[in-house]
C-alpha cells in the first residue's frame, strides 16, 4: 500500500481534536486507503484494535446499515463499556440516509474521534454545514500528482525516463488503481471507461434521479471535449441544438453542477485582474481526473494544451490554492493561484514555437504591475528570452516536481 504522505501530514494533526474530519473527492481516488493509513498510524500509536472501527458502505458487510439510527446504534454498542479513546472510520458514508444526524450527536456525546470519506461535494451542502457548522475540517483529496505517480512507478523524480513517464501520465491520469495494471490502452483504458461509468451512474444518475442519461453522457461528452476552452451553458444548448435536441440554459447548468458534485469536472471562474471584480459569464471546466476523460472519449494528443492546463490546474489544487483564469482587457491569464496571502500567475503552453507564440504567453504576465510571481510553463527544454517585469520560464515538467 502506498502512502501519500502529503495526505497524512496534513491530517494527523488533527487526530483526537475536538473536530470531524471529512475527506471528500472523486471515487477511487485513493480515500479508501487513506482511511486504512490512518488506522495503521493509529495502530502504531498504541491503540488497541477493539478501539477503531471501520465501516466500508461499499462492503456488503455493512449493507444493513442504511439509516442514521442503525448507525448510531451500532457504533455505541460496539464501544459500550470502553473508557479510552476510540475512533469512527466511515468510508462512503453518504450511503446512509440522514447519516449526519448520527455523526452530530455521537460527535456531541464525546463517543469517538470521527473520520468520513464521502463522494460528493453535497456532502458537506448547506444544511450539513449548518447541522454540523465550526465541528468540522475538510481534507480534499486529488488523483496522484505527477510525483506521486512517479513514486507509485518506482521512479524519483530525477529518473532519467521522467519524459517517457509523463507522457504515460498524460494518457492514462493519475488514479491511484491503474498501478496495479500494465499501462497499455487495451488495459488501462477499459478500466478507467469502467470507473467513469460507475461514477456517471452511482453518483449522478442515481443521487439526482436523471431519467435521461443519453442526454446526461451528451453534455458530459461536450464538457470532457472542451477541456481547457472558454466556455458558456449557452454553448452546450447551441451545439445539442445543432442535433435536433431542445434543451434550457436552466437544465444544463443543473447536469454541470451534477457532475460538478461528483468531482468528475471543476469549474474555474474568470476574474478581471484590471477592474478587480469576479466576472459572472464565461468559465473553463477542467476534468477531476484526465485519464478518466480519455476512457470516455478517448485520447487525442491533439489536446494536448488544454490537457497540460488540466494537469498545472490539478497540481495547484492539491498544492492547495484556490484558482480563478484571469483576464486584462482582451488578455486571457490562464491561472491566478491564491493560497492565503500569496499570489501566482500562470501562463501553460505546450512549445513556444515561435516568437509569436511566446508573444502571447509572456504578454499578460507582463502587463500585471504588481510584485507577486508570473511564470510561464511550457515542455521546451530551455527557454532564453530574458524575464521583464518579473516573469519567469520553467520547464513544465520540472514544476510539477518542484515542492512549491
Amino acid at each position: 500500500m502506498k502512502k501519500r504522505q502529503s495526505y497524512i501530514d496534513t491530517i494527523t494533526p488533527y487526530i483526537n481534536k475536538p473536530v470531524i474530519k471529512v475527506v471528500t473527492g472523486m471515487r477511487r481516488v485513493g480515500k479508501s486507503v487513506l482511511l486504512a493509513l490512518l488506522q495503521d498510524e493509529l495502530l502504531a500509536r498504541g491503540i488497541k484494535p477493539d478501539h477503531i472501527l471501520s465501516i466500508n458502505m461499499e462492503s456488503l458487510q455493512f449493507e444493513w446499515v442504511q439509516s442514521y439510527r442503525e448507525l448510531y446504534d451500532y457504533v455505541r454498542d460496539t464501544f459500550k463499556g470502553k473508557s479510552d479513546a476510540c475512533y469512527l472510520f466511515i468510508d462512503e458514508v453518504q450511503e446512509i440516509q440522514n447519516w449526519e444526524k448520527a455523526v452530530s450527536s455521537l460527535f456531541s456525546e464525546n463517543i469517538v474521534d470521527i473520520y468520513l470519506t464521502g463522494s460528493n461535494a453535497h456532502l458537506l451542502s448547506s444544511e450539513l454545514a449548518t447541522l454540523l457548522s465550526g465541528r468540522y475540517i475538510e481534507f480534499p483529496v486529488y488523483p496522484l500528482t505527477f510525483g506521486e505517480f512517479l513514486m507509485f512507478r518506482g521512479k524519483s523524480a530525477d529518473s532519467p525516463d521522467r519524459e517517457a513517464e509523463f507522457e504515460h501520465y498524460l494518457k492514462f491520469g493519475g488514479l491511484p488503481g491503474i498501478h496495479s495494471l500494465p499501462l497499455t490502452e487495451e488495459i488501462v483504458f477499459p478500466y478507467i471507461s469502467s470507473i467513469f461509468s460507475t461514477i456517471l451512474l452511482k453518483d449522478v444518475v442515481k443521487r439526482n434521479l436523471i431519467r435521461n442519461v443519453d442526454l446526461l453522457e451528451r453534455i458530459a461528452r461536450f464538457v470532457f471535449d472542451n477541456c481547457g476552452n472558454i466556455f458558456s451553458a449557452n454553448r452546450v444548448t447551441a451545439f445539442l441544438k445543432s442535433q435536433k435536441i431542445s434543451l434550457s440554459v436552466d437544465t444544463v447548468q443543473n447536469y454541470l453542477s451534477y457532475l460538478q458534485a461528483a468531482f468528475l469536472i471543476e469549474k474555474v471562474s474568470r476574474y478581471d485582474v484590471k477592474g478587480r471584480r469576479l466576472l459572472e459569464i464565461y468559465e473553463k471546466y477542467y476534468m477531476g481526473d484526465i485519464g478518466l476523460r480519455h476512457g470516455f472519449i478517448g485520447y487525442q494528443r491533439a489536446d494536448i494544451a488544454g490537457l497540460l492546463e488540466n494537469i498545472v490546474y490539478l497540481e495547484l489544487r492539491h498544492r492547495g490554492y484556490s484558482v480563478t483564469m484571469g483576464k486584462w482587457d482582451d488578455k486571457e491569464i490562464d491561472f491566478i493561484a491564491q493560497k492565503e496571502q500569496e499570489k501566482r500567475y500562470i501562463q501553460v503552453s505546450y512549445l513556444m514555437a515561435s516568437l509569436e507564440t511566446e508573444q502571447r504567453e509572456f504578454s499578460p504576465l507582463e502587463i500585471i504591475q504588481d510584485h507577486h510571481p508570473k511564470l510561464v510553463l511550457s515542455m521546451d527544454k530551455r527557454q532564453n528570452r530574458a524575464s521583464e517585469n518579473g516573469v519567469q520560464w520553467m520547464n513544465l515538467i520540472e514544476f510539477l516536481l518542484t515542492p512549491s
